[in-house]
């Protein structure tokens, strides 16, 4: 599996998730010291040394179990209803990231235009109309229908 930027911006974009981030990592970090804890096997028990007990028919009888007890390992499976709605949310975050992306993009399309076409002193009403047809065109319906000027007159 490939390494994760823990550092990357969109898990410092808002309090939330930057908050469950680091819960996962602290989680994951309990985790991995957890499984290097109890990846070895367990040190034998020395029942010589409670031979001063008063009760030493219980430490027999505890040594005894001990040594024949072989229990079943404990096996454990991910829930197929849990791991279907777990997949579904991956899926849902691929397909926002894929909808971030694309207006990412348009964004910075449009403000490469809106810095190629910025106004200055020099710049008149042609240049905003060329930059921006669809205004102009708005713009010049609305002249014609004079509606410009009903607040002017009342």
């Amino acid at each position: 599996a490939p390494a994760v930027d823990w550092t990357a911006s969109h898990f410092k974009s808002n309090p939330e998730i930057s908050s469950a981030v680091s819960a996962f990592r602290t989680w994951a970090a309990t985790a991995d010291g957890l499984a290097e804890h109890y990846a070895a096997a367990p040190t034998p028990i020395d029942f010589k040394s409670y031979s001063a007990v008063r009760d030493q028919a219980l430490v027999d009888t505890l040594e005894d179990f001990y040594k024949k007890f072989q229990p079943e390992p404990e096996v454990h499976v991910w829930d197929s209803g849990d791991k279907a709605d777990k997949s579904q949310q991956i899926e849902d975050a691929k397909e926002q990231l894929s909808f971030t992306q694309e207006m990412l993009d348009e964004t910075e399309s449009e403000l490469t235009f809106m810095r190629d076409n910025r106004t200055t002193l020099d710049s008149d009403g042609s240049h905003v109309k060329d930059a921006y047809p669809d205004i102009a065109a708005e713009t010049e319906q609305e002249l014609e229908e004079r509606r410009w000027f009903k607040d002017a007159i009342a």
